[in-house]
């Protein structure tokens, strides 16, 4: 089952915020209870001090002095009647209610002592006080019912319940978005490294990130600083090897050719000959391509190896190594090229140039038409490479750029012509635009670059 920081920081916040909120609850309504309970219990009291001064002892017997209009004021409490009853020490009912419960008194004089009965079927509240009158003990008792007492303990405990519930949940409210800011550094490293091209191994500023996420990042920069030296040392490996193998190769197709003018005469032999030559071509195609994606890769790049180039001139020179190949397919191969100069790398340039073109012939059906144009409008410099070939759905505009990726098997190729498109486009800072041709035959790619400071508009 996996784990959820979230989850953990939550449950070991909120946990103790709600128990903490249930002891003091507790506290507060023990706090709240007693002194209403206690100022209850006052007024029971003062009742049954207010009866001592009536009693008096005449010829030995106890008497009290408590006239009807005396006795009702007596009876009638501020929230609930009033019960009371006076006995000597031998429990007899010298005045009040004669079915008053027998009275539990405390053993020292003039000590009111409070407790909780019951009297005609209701829950009573009971103070009893022992005092002396004369010679003689005389015991007092005084109750009401607990109506109001129960009332007020309800409206205590849900005022309290609300207040508690109202807590609890600005609590888990408070938690909730303190947990949330507090994971937010996580989540934006996350989304920065989501929003990192795949061949971006740039080690992560470990300047702002949060202290508590730098072992983190230092365990990732570690990480990524071996992913590179093995990402260059695997690059390193493919350059040296095209390279190695372009000097061989181009020897091989020179025999190759000699073997064909050789034997032009005998066909089964000629033809031999052309398929070996189409295969070594194919191979020098994607030898030359294995070196330019080594020589374009951005990691690789130097801003000092730019210079001014007559990107128009670039494009005229390339052009030249295609028109063969149009021919083959009886495509029309034409060029609208003005005057624009930029800053870049003339070898990178040309092969982002060579690819762009020779996708566009590949791709083209027989009796098509390819444009090349150059062109400098103001600070901008695009060049347009339009094919009138399938075209390119919307879902897979963006995976071409992707190495090794092909859009259709029928089409000879290695799917790297087109990330070596990007990769030198982004060497130099600029932008590439796919669009649909006329009609939605056909593709578009349009490459902007920065014109030179100097370049006329």
């Amino acid at each position: 089952m996996n784990s959820s920081i979230r989850l953990s920081l939550l449950k070991w916040l909120i946990m103790p915020l709600l128990i903490i909120n249930i002891l003091g609850a507790v506290v507060i309504y023990r706090l709240a209870w007693e002194p209403a309970n206690a100022a209850f219990d006052q007024g029971l009291t003062d009742t049954a001090w207010a009866i001592v001064p009536r009693l008096r002892q005449l010829d030995g017997d106890i008497s009290i002095d408590l006239p009807p209009q005396a006795e009702q004021v007596l009876r009638v409490g501020h929230f609930d009647p009033i019960y009371f009853v006076v006995r000597d020490a031998g429990g007899k009912t010298l005045a009040g209610d004669a079915d008053f419960p027998v009275l539990g008194t405390s053993d020292k004089l003039d000590d009111p002592n409070a407790y909780n009965g019951s009297m005609r079927n209701g829950s009573i509240r009971v103070i009893t006080l022992k005092t002396m009158v004369g010679s003689d003990p005389v015991l007092i008792g005084v109750a009401e019912t607990q109506r109001r007492r129960n009332e007020i303990r309800s409206e205590i405990f849900a005022a309290l319940l609300l207040l508690e519930g109202l807590l609890a949940l600005m609590s888990m409210v408070i938690v909730w978005l303190a947990v949330s800011k507090g994971l937010l550094p996580l989540k934006k490293m996350q989304s920065d490294l989501d929003s990192r091209s795949y061949n971006d191994l740039s080690l992560i500023d470990a300047d702002h990130i949060a202290v508590e996420l730098r072992p983190v990042v230092n365990a990732l920069n570690d990480l990524l600083t071996k992913v590179q030296v093995g990402a260059a040392s695997q690059r390193d490996f493919v350059a040296n090897v095209a390279h190695q193998l372009r000097t061989p190769l181009a020897g091989l197709k020179m025999q190759i050719e000699w073997l064909q003018q050789r034997y032009a005469t005998e066909p089964e032999t000629s033809h031999s000959f052309k398929l070996m030559m189409s295969s070594t071509e194919r191979l020098i195609r994607h030898t030359n391509q294995f070196l330019s994606l080594a020589r374009a890769e951005p990691s690789q790049f130097e801003q000092g190896q730019l210079e001014k180039v007559e990107l128009n001139k670039l494009v005229e020179e390339s052009i030249q190594h295609f028109i063969e190949e149009a021919d083959k397919k009886h495509i029309d191969l034409g060029f609208e090229l003005y005057p624009s100069r930029i800053m870049g790398n003339p070898f990178l340039l040309r092969d982002l140039i060579d690819n762009l073109i020779d996708n566009a012939v590949r791709y083209s059906p027989p009796n098509g038409a390819i444009t090349v144009s150059c062109r400098q409008q103001g600070a901008d410099v695009t060049l347009t490479v339009e094919d009138s070939g399938p075209g390119i759905a919307e879902s897979q505009q963006e995976l071409i750029f992707n190495r090794f990726y092909r859009i259709s098997d029928t089409t000879t190729g290695s799917g790297l012509g087109l990330s070596i498109v990007r990769d030198i486009a982004k060497d130099h800072g600029a932008e590439i635009r796919l669009s649909s041709g006329l009609n939605g035959q056909g593709t578009v790619f349009c490459v902007h670059f920065e014109a030179c400071s100097d370049s006329p508009p």
